[in-house]
């Protein structure tokens, strides 16, 4: 009769730890579900204008605690469509990355609406030596003779996003690329201007700040100005040492003339 009693304890013991571990896991895995939230990520690194196949993508766990704005959850709304934007691997897919829905794909599905896509050929200088890179914003400067048939060079178009040098849209990379063409994206009138500045000049490509959108107007740069702001250095002669003067001899006044005398035996001066 002593031995069951403590048996008894010992069972009782056992089945509320056993419940208490079942209810916590229970609770765990319910406010687990509550603080993630299913979404759709990429496998690997995708390029901009890449048509979205499933073996792309996947579906993880994202904690809520770190929100993302209009995430896409359900792989069925992601295939088939086309990102507008490069994604890495592991980035959950967002709505506002993706074409509209029935783009085929390519670089006309990166153009956003109203904006059309111009080439222009650049050489290893114009193209700012390779350093323009899809994604990165340029100026366009062209060169051309003024109304007084003077070289002029001018900043004509500001802030224009390059979309692909050299048939290529991706951005992944960060290393210089020398290329003989660069894709950049503008309106339309934008396109007319870019047009009519390589028919009549060259055109050259100056790199921007991702950050700077403040407008800037310049009257272009002639030759006059060249060499109104070039300043020739003042010709200076070497300094010469000039030893200071002698000071003058004094001059001696002349002796009085003096009268010698003999007296006897002796001879003065007087």
């Amino acid at each position: 009769m002593k031995n069951i009693r403590p048996l008894g304890v010992l069972l009782l013991a056992l089945t509320l730890g056993l419940s208490a571990a079942v209810y916590a896991a229970s609770w765990l895995k319910q406010q687990g579900a509550t603080a993630t939230l299913q979404v759709i990520v990429a496998k690997r690194d995708l390029q901009m204008g890449t048509k979205l196949m499933p073996d792309m993508l996947e579906t993880i766990q994202w904690p809520k605690a770190a929100a993302i704005k209009d995430p896409l959850t359900q792989l069925d709304d992601a295939l088939d469509r086309v990102i507008h934007m490069p994604v890495l691997r592991g980035e959950p897919l967002l709505r506002s990355k993706l074409a509209p829905a029935g783009e085929k794909g390519g670089l006309s599905a990166v153009l956003s609406d109203g904006q059309r896509a111009v080439t222009v050929k650049v050489n290893e200088i114009v193209g700012v030596a390779g350093f323009a890179l899809p994604g990165n914003y340029v100026d366009v400067m062209v060169n051309t003779p003024d109304s007084q048939n003077q070289p002029v060079s001018k900043i004509v178009i500001e802030r224009i996003q390059v979309l692909a040098v050299a048939q290529d849209v991706s951005s992944s990379e960060n290393k210089p690329r020398v290329v003989n063409a660069v894709t950049l994206q503008v309106t339309p009138q934008q396109a007319e201007q870019i047009d009519l500045a390589r028919s009549v000049g060259t055109l050259s490509l100056v790199l921007r700040s991702q950050s700077d959108n403040t407008p800037v107007v310049t009257a272009g740069a002639r030759k006059l100005d060249l060499l109104q702001t070039s300043t020739s250095p003042t010709l200076t002669r070497p300094a010469v040492h000039t030893p200071p003067p002698k000071p003058a001899a004094r001059l001696l006044a002349p002796e009085p003339p003096r009268l010698e005398v003999i007296r006897g035996m002796s001879l003065s001066q007087e």
